[in-house]
């Protein structure tokens, strides 16, 4: 029988706070907080199951959790024995090496388990421990699972929201919920993407290496059907890389790292239409006033469950936040290159369309803005106090 799967030490010997984020988004939110945590508490130590972003934000990696991210009941349960095996991992480190507190940042499925794992087994204040138990981005608990704010006011001690409106869905529960401000429309921000009408097309398949496998495909028909200018393909990582170039993309289109290269990581990809899955990169690509639509595809038996369950008007969040279909949604059999085709076209040559796209982005700017009670880091900061 193989040894049981570990965790490394802590490398300073001790932790304060263990961030856990289980997605691109989480890693990269987490990141921002990170860095900002440590630049006004110098001395305080990190540790992460997060993703490159944490690491480079200044917290010890414990596990590249990003890479081995999955989405959809039939995908989560093809890799449930990896999933256990890494949960009871996380638990005995975490026995063991008693950070302050944790915070974990979105990722529910495995995340709330754990907070309530920790309660069980009394490690967390909540349990009657020492650990700290905070929770950074709020599960989509308005779109689906509602009754999970009860259990998570029974396992955590504080929560930080980055839409305001998540604020009161947990008013009648006991956990104290913050609203934080988005993290992309803080003044130092700098957002991977901008809009400029002379630009390429921007494809956007998502994070998951399975989402991206079905997505893209029809997001390369659309754009071959459109039958104007190149495209561009932000990718986050070599594993979604290799996915990309599976579908064989033509010679104008272009695979390119979020990131981008070392020289000119901080310059903006100008862009003139977007599609793209329903995932963070389309909230930057909608506060940066890009036109576009989004297309969503997943495994057939995902989907018959989440109409089951799911009971929002809008998969984009930001069709959500304005109530209203900044950028029109192609779901499933309706995600066809022809469909996909013409919103590229109106994107890139309709002026009412595109007028309305800068005013709507104006108008979602304003709904995220941060508060004055402070940022993310702030927050944590004070739980630890």
């Amino acid at each position: 029988m193989s040894a049981p799967f570990r965790l490394p030490p802590p490398s300073a010997g001790r932790v304060d706070v263990l961030v856990i984020a289980g997605e691109h988004s989480g890693d990269e939110h987490g990141a921002r907080m990170v860095r900002e945590f440590r630049a006004k508490n110098p001395g305080l130590v990190v540790a992460a199951l997060g993703g490159p972003e944490l690491q480079a934000a200044g917290a010890q990696l414990l596990h590249d959790l990003t890479s081995s991210s999955v989405v959809g009941l039939v995908e989560v349960l093809k890799n449930y024995p990896f999933f256990r095996e890494l949960f009871n991992a996380t638990l005995r480190w975490i026995a063991e090496h008693r950070p302050r507190a944790i915070c974990f940042i979105d990722y529910p499925g495995f995340n709330l388990r754990l907070a309530a794992a920790l309660r069980e087994r009394g490690l967390s204040v909540k349990g009657g421990g020492t650990i700290t138990a905070l929770y950074y981005i709020s599960p989509q608990i308005w779109a689906w699972k509602a009754k999970r704010r009860f259990t998570m006011a029974r396992d955590l001690d504080a929560m930080a929201v980055i839409f305001p409106f998540e604020v009161a869905c947990y008013a009648d529960t006991t956990l104290a919920v913050e609203f934080v401000g988005h993290p992309f429309v803080a003044s130092d921000h700098r957002a991977p993407v901008r809009y400029d009408p002379s630009g390429p097309v921007l494809l956007l398949p998502g994070s998951r290496k399975q989402a991206v496998a079905r997505i893209f495909p029809v997001l390369l028909e659309g754009f071959r059907a459109c039958g104007e200018r190149e495209a561009v393909v932000l990718y986050p990582s070599d594993d979604i890389l290799a996915v990309l170039r599976a579908a064989n993309p033509p010679g104008n289109v272009r695979l390119s790292p979020i990131t981008g290269s070392a020289d000119d990581s901080s310059v903006a990809l100008a862009a003139s239409a977007v599609l793209t899955s329903s995932g963070t990169m389309s909230m930057h690509c909608a506060l940066a006033a890009i036109p576009g639509a989004i297309a969503y595809r997943t495994n057939p038996l995902t989907y018959v469950m989440g109409r089951m369950l799911v009971k929002v008007k809008y998969i984009g969040i930001a069709n959500l936040l304005l109530n209203e279909p900044m950028y029109p949604e192609f779901i499933q059999g309706a995600a066809t290159p022809g469909a996909l085709a013409a919103e590229l076209r109106a994107c890139l040559h309709d002026e009412p369309r595109r007028a309305q796209t800068a005013d709507q982005a104006r108008r979602l700017r304003a709904l995220l803005s941060q508060p004055a009670g402070g940022t993310a880091d702030d927050w944590l900061a004070r739980h630890l106090t």
